[in-house]
């Protein structure tokens, strides 16, 4: 190791003296070579100076040179030590060289075997193409036969025509089996007529004229076999719903074969069966309204109106019904059940004839029409169902239409029962209700129509009744009874069954009518009443129907409205003038005095003051007889009025009056001068209190 100064050295392997490692190295010879280049030097001599193996050399201070003379000198042991190896090992060497070359050999056999065999496999692969194509192509020809196969099969299927087809068509029963038939037929005869190919095709030919055959003959004989169903509907008491139902129902195919392949005959068989049922439901109806008739209870002729005078229907008038049912011309009474009963079944009349039964003709009506709405409903149904069109329906309905027509257009002339119109016009408006339920419109029409000649025929009859009040003959009418009048009881019912039954109908023009009406019978009772001779019997006429008007108003209901609120008002008025004239009668000194001078004041300067003297004569006229005349009126009251509570509202009422009068005498006396000395005669209030107490506790 070259010179190293005592300062520079630090440690062994912190770092080391450039010079000295490079030793003895000639550099100026160095430099002389090309082929050695010091760039970079110093730059690789510090990326070696970490390296472990560098550092140990450099630590130890050996020479470059030395050091790697000493690497030369162990490669070339290794060398030498490795070649001894190799010799040793010659012979496995030649041993393996010997089968690297069998292996070889056999290699290059297995190279051209596989060669071979890639070829063959080559070939097959291109065979194996070849065939998938011929499998794709056989593939798609067996689609395409299958396919013609299936359309020709179907052609073949549907063109043909069994011999047992032919068989069952022809000679077979008509039943499930000869229906299914029946389709597999018509399914074959719309195959022909339908598809263009099937026309032009030469097999079509062959098999068109038996198809044909075949059809004309199916179609004569279903004809023959449902035309001879229909004549069962004829037979006498047959149960047409059960045998529409039952019966022919089952066979409604042979109705669309018919209406599809043979249009000719099913226009005969649907005439034969409009036909039919035309004659034999008129039949019936016709029958059901002959035997309702003898059930028919007359209510009302010309002569029943409110105005008309009781004696002018003589015993020889009204022989045909109960004098009990004259009541039923005005009042409305159980004759409402029709209507919470609309939809119970109709009558049968035997049944009724049977019991001797009679019915108010509205009955009788509902029966009719509940008859007709059920029979069309099954009807129309059954139409619909068969046949599949509602025309049917109509041109079957036309004859029983016509009788029923026929038959209301002969009552309503002669029927003069205004409350039996109103339930009629009641029943045919719950009757469209029905049927709008059911959600059948075969009726809307027909029952329309009725229901529009109802209420021409009612308002005549009204006004037949508004004309009898203002025409009546007043002198013929009046009789000497204070008691309500027989035409005002008339009106007073007649009213509340109208406006019981206009409550749900709710008919404006039924209320202005009735408001006409009430204008009438205003009229006529004044003037009935002008025919007692005193005013005092006026108003008790007057009070006495006024009260039995507005307790049948209530009776019917609480619908009675502005008209029992007008005959309030009138009895009010009427009770006040009453009670005014019954003072009168038994106290008019007093009521004159009080309404003329008690309301005087003593010390005013009138020219008359009130005197002890002229007020005396009054106090003890009271007190001598105020009971008395307390009773007469009691009496007087019983005996007026035909209601007892309205009477003894009335006495109580004059007595409240009286009070008030007697009262005002009091208040008069005490301001009269020596006024005191009357106070022995004047009676207190209190024991007239006591008898007005007394007379109200009666009732």
């Amino acid at each position: 190791m070259a010179d190293v100064t005592p300062s520079s050295v630090v440690s062994p392997a912190s770092t080391f003296d450039l010079g000295a490692f490079v030793g003895d190295l000639n550099v100026e010879e160095d430099l002389g070579s090309d082929d050695v280049s010091l760039e970079g030097l110093q730059q690789e001599l510090e990326e070696c100076k970490n390296d472990e193996v560098v550092a140990n050399i450099l630590s130890k201070g050996t020479k470059l040179r030395d050091y790697t003379k000493g690497v030369e000198n162990d490669l070339r042991k290794v060398e030498l030590d490795s070649i001894q190896d190799y010799i040793k090992e010659s012979d496995n060497l030649v041993s393996l060289h010997d089968q690297i070359r069998d292996c070889d050999s056999i290699l290059s056999h297995m190279e051209t075997l596989l060669s071979g065999f890639q070829v063959e496999i080559g070939s097959i692969s291109s065979d194996i193409k070849i065939l998938q194509e011929k499998s794709m192509d056989m593939g798609l020809r067996l689609k395409n036969r299958k396919v013609a196969e299936s359309k020709l099969a179907k052609f073949v299927e549907d063109i043909i025509v069994p011999p047992r087809m032919v068989d069952i068509l022809v000679d077979g029963e008509v039943n499930e089996e000869y229906l299914r038939t029946l389709e597999t037929l018509s399914k074959k005869l719309k195959f022909v007529e339908v598809d263009p190919m099937v026309k032009a095709s030469k097999a079509l030919k062959d098999v068109q004229p038996e198809l044909e055959k075949l059809r004309q003959k199916t179609v004569s004989k279903v004809f023959d076999f449902i035309v001879q169903k229909l004549y069962a509907l004829r037979k006498p008491k047959t149960n047409i719903q059960i045998l529409q139902q039952n019966v022919l129902l089952k066979y409604k195919y042979v109705i669309t074969f018919l209406k599809e392949h043979g249009k000719e005959i099913y226009n005969e068989v649907r005439a034969a069966y409009v036909d039919t049922m035309n004659k034999v439901l008129s039949a019936h109806f016709r029958a059901y309204i002959q035997a309702l008739e003898k059930l028919q209870l007359d209510i009302a002729t010309a002569e029943d109106l409110i105005g008309v005078e009781t004696r002018s229907s003589g015993l020889f008038t009204r022989a045909r019904e109960p004098l009990k049912n004259r009541s039923a011309v005005f009042a409305l009474g159980d004759r409402i059940n029709i209507i919470k009963g609309v939809e119970e079944p109709a009558l049968i009349p035997h049944i009724a004839e049977a019991s001797s039964l009679k019915y108010p003709y509205e009955v009788l009506f509902r029966s009719l029409q509940k008859l007709l709405m059920d029979t069309a409903t099954s009807e129309y149904n059954f139409c619909e169902d068969f046949f599949g069109e509602e025309n049917v329906f109509y041109e079957i309905f036309s004859g029983p239409f016509g009788v029923i027509d026929e038959h209301v257009n002969t009552i309503l002339p002669n029927c003069y029962d205004a409350i039996g119109l109103m339930l009629m016009i009641l029943i045919i408006r719950q009757h469209q209700l029905i049927m709008s339920r059911r959600r059948i419109p075969c009726l809307d029409s027909y029952l329309d129509k009725v229901n529009i000649s109802l209420w021409p025929r009612f308002k005549m009859v009204f006004d037949m009744h508004l004309s009898s009040l203002r025409n009546a003959n007043v002198r013929t009418l009046w009789e000497d009874d204070v008691h309500p009048h027989y035409v005002m009881r008339r009106y007073a019912e007649f009213t509340a069954s109208l406006i019981h039954l206009n409550t749900e109908y709710g008919d404006s023009q039924l209320e202005l009518n009735l408001e006409r009406l009430r204008m009438a019978v205003d009229d006529l009772i004044i003037k009935l009443a002008k025919n007692f001779p005193k005013p005092k019997l006026q108003t008790v006429f007057l009070i006495n129907n006024y009260d039995m008007t507005i307790a049948v108003l209530k009776e019917a209901g609480p619908e009675g409205g502005k008209i029992q609120m007008h005959f309030e008002e009138l009895l009010k008025s009427n009770t006040t003038l009453f009670v005014e004239e019954l003072l009168q009668e038994h106290f008019n000194g007093l009521i004159k005095f009080v309404k003329s001078r008690a309301s005087e004041d003593s010390s005013s300067s009138n020219d008359k003051p009130i005197t002890v003297a002229e007020v005396e004569p009054l106090v003890k006229d009271f007190a001598s007889r105020w009971k008395a005349a307390i009773e007469l009126m009691h009496k007087d009251v019983i005996t007026s009025f035909s209601n007892f509570l309205c009477g003894m509202e009335i006495l109580r009422a004059a007595l409240t009056q009286l009070l008030l009068y007697y009262t005002r005498l009091s208040d008069c006396i005490k301001r009269i001068v020596g006024g005191s000395a009357l106070n022995k005669d004047l009676v207190s209030i209190s024991s007239i209190m006591y008898e007005i107490r007394k007379y109200s506790r009666t009732f």
